[in-house]
């Protein structure tokens, strides 16, 4: 026995603190869409820390109200008691007008050419955006305790707050920490 754990001990060791991280610390996510691009992209894959404390204009994990077996990657936009108004493409939360630079590249594809090419697999995001003045709608929410609203930086197709509601609190899996696939893009997510 002595041999064993003198031979396998710190093996076992490292493989017991890797599992318990992965239960109680850190999951593993798949991007499915086009949802947040351009900030991250489909089929890219991430690292969630489930310690992590949740800001605005952190991107999350969350289960999906409306499907809670889907797990959806979006970003924080309204926090607990916020008031969150889009009026014209400008946000305001609180009163306070927010500069979105992680949707400027977007805002201006969209501008130019409603990004018809990149969707135009998809007749229905198609005609969306043909028939689309503005790169996000008109809302206006206050977030009640324990919810988040949560959107899509491609606010033209996202599945989000603005469809399926405000997010519980409960759904909510992590906050996106790290890109480690592809190889290329690796990167911390801030």
């Amino acid at each position: 026995m002595k041999n064993f754990l003198k031979n396998w001990g710190v093996l076992i060791l490292v493989l017991a603190a890797i599992l318990l991280a992965r239960i109680f610390v850190f999951t593993p996510v798949t991007v499915n869409g086009h949802s947040m691009d351009p900030t991250l992209s489909d089929g890219q894959r991430l690292i969630s820390s489930k310690i992590s404390k949740y800001e605005r204009f952190d991107i999350i994990t969350t289960k999906e109200p409306e499907d809670e077996e889907r797990m959806i990657v979006k970003r924080i936009i309204g926090m607990p008691g916020d008031t969150v108004k889009m009026v014209n493409d400008q946000l305001t939360i609180n009163g306070k007008e927010y500069d979105e630079s992680y949707l400027d590249e977007y805002k201006e594809k969209f501008a130019n050419d409603k990004l018809q090419n990149e969707y135009s697999y998809n007749e229905s995001f198609q005609i969306q955006a043909e028939n689309s003045t503005n790169f996000t709608s008109n809302f206006e929410y206050t977030v009640p305790k324990g919810n988040y609203l949560v959107l899509g930086d491609n606010r033209l197709i996202s599945k989000d707050s603005r469809i399926f509601g405000l997010v519980d609190e409960k759904l909510v899996q992590g906050k996106v920490v790290f890109r480690y696939w592809p190889l290329t893009e690796i990167s911390l997510i801030s």
